[in-house]
């Protein structure tokens, strides 16, 4: 029966799809605990001792090349759009990134850590802050 036929392939996937979410929540897991060392942990304490924009461009400019900055900014571009709902299209249009850069963003505000919206969240509650 054809039905039973699509019913059949309909759970085959979605258990295909929760397989490959919990393989990559794994993977992003063990990714998370090898970033976590001494040297990065100075890294970001580097970054947090930074008191400014203009202090921000003297050290990134030191210490990444020009594309890797601009390769950051890129992404958190792209997932300031995605949470504003923009299609793959205009993103990729306004910001020149590939299919491939914006569908890993959108993995990472799906599934990720939380971190896009944490410091979302801060810079919209600074920019209330500053309308008062």
């Amino acid at each position: 029966n054809f039905n039973v036929l699509i019913c059949h392939c309909m759970n085959e996937w979605g258990s295909l799809c929760h397989t490959l979410i919990d393989y990559l929540s794994w993977r992003d897991n063990i990714m998370s605990r090898k970033i976590r060392t001494e040297a990065v942990d100075s890294l970001f304490d580097a970054v947090l001792s930074l008191k400014s924009r203009e202090e921000c461009y003297t050290f990134f400019e030191d210490v990444c090349t020009i594309n890797e900055l601009l390769s950051l900014s890129q992404r958190f571009e792209v997932a300031k759009m995605l949470r504003d709902q923009k299609t793959y299209l205009e993103i990729a249009e306004k910001t020149g990134a590939s299919t491939a850069t914006i569908s890993r963003v959108n993995r990472s505000l799906n599934y990720g850590n939380d971190g896009y919206d944490m410091v979302f969240e801060r810079l919209l509650g600074e920019e209330k802050k500053e309308e008062q």
